[in-house]
């Protein structure tokens, strides 16, 4: 088992956004009448404030968000042992999975198929072929050999995932599963359905993925910023979110190597990190499908992005190193 992944922050929210609602925050963003928690989500640093005229009713809302992120971190981790992935990634099945854990690799799979197989939750293997390599002593800058990545290329197919309310399975010998391109959104939606149901209709929450309900007291939307890819700490565009969501991929949140050629953002076609984006954001209705999205499009050329956003009404905003592009924003 690889050690747990910390993911770089990509997305900042603004300082407007502080106002109220549930947000990450540093400053003054906190009222009297606020509760806040900071802590890790699915391997992302997430802080969520929230406001409320009563501060005992917003505790227990904020409880109870503690409560479903650690109920879901215990479906989706690969770093414990006893998390019902590992349970899986472990025997090659699990008999009457948590529904969770059908339900996201429902989605997982529909991007899966709309992307042609460029998100892919069976990576996992690659992900722990290069993390030996680079954990070697002086391993090759070129990366793993060929015939190990293509020996890893079998066993990736998310089509070999028997997904079933009873039955879950793993077709192929050697075959794992990750959810970190996906789960965090997941978690994120999640949390969004338990706060409405308790009457919390304008906040904005942020656990690595962000999703916006409703509005600010003020009537205006949300606002959070995308970060430059190069690690400056400058932005490089503002996104309005009202009733949307927003996900960033990029090669630089997790690296194995020093020069970051080699990250976590694996084409499955080629079993190489793909360097084809230095970032990708993604803004869609609900966390789930920016998250999955931002991972595939990263590995998608700007026609293919185009046709697959237009088809499923979501905006993207990727950078190549040199320049920003926008699509649908």
């Amino acid at each position: 088992m690889t050690s747990s992944l910390t993911r770089r922050r990509l997305i900042t929210i603004s300082a407007a956004a502080l106002a109220t609602g549930l947000a990450p925050c540093s400053t003054s963003g906190a009222s009297a009448s606020s509760v806040r928690w900071q802590g890790v989500a699915m391997g992302a640093q997430a802080e969520l404030i929230l406001n409320h005229p009563d501060k005992t009713v917003a505790s227990a809302a904020l409880q109870l968000v503690r409560d479903e992120i650690r109920r879901l971190e215990k479906v989706f981790s690969l770093y414990d042992p006893e998390s019902s992935l590992c349970q899986l990634n472990r025997g090659g099945v699990l008999d009457a999975p948590p529904i969770d854990l059908v339900r996201c690799l429902s989605e997982a799979n529909q991007i899966s198929q709309i992307t042609d197989g460029t998100f892919d939750v069976t990576v996992q293997p690659l992900w722990d072929l290069y993390a030996r390599h680079f954990a070697s002593e002086r391993p090759a800058a070129v990366g793993p050999d060929k015939a190990d990545i293509d020996a890893v290329k079998k066993t990736i197919d998310f089509r070999a995932v028997q997904n079933e309310s009873h039955r879950m399975g793993l077709v192929k010998p050697h075959m794992a599963i990750t959810l970190n391109g996906i789960a965090p959104g997941y978690i994120t939606d999640r949390v969004a359905e338990l706060l409405k149901a308790h009457g919390f209709n304008n906040v904005l929450i942020d656990l690595g993925e962000v999703r916006g309900l409703g509005h600010r007291d003020d009537g205006s939307d949300w606002r959070v910023g995308i970060n430059a890819p190069d690690g400056s700490g400058d932005l490089i565009r503002q996104v309005d979110l009202r009733n949307k969501a927003i996900a960033t991929s990029g090669g630089y949140g997790t690296r194995f190597s020093a020069d970051g050629a080699h990250h976590h953002l694996f084409d499955p076609r080629t079993g190489n990190s793909t360097n084809l984006w230095t970032s990708v954001s993604v803004i869609a209705d609900d966390a789930t499908r920016a998250d999955a999205l931002s991972t595939a499009f990263s590995s998608l050329p700007v026609s293919s992005v185009r046709h697959i956003a237009d088809a499923l009404n979501v905006s993207v905003i990727a950078s190549d190193g040199e320049g920003t592009m926008s699509i649908n924003t």
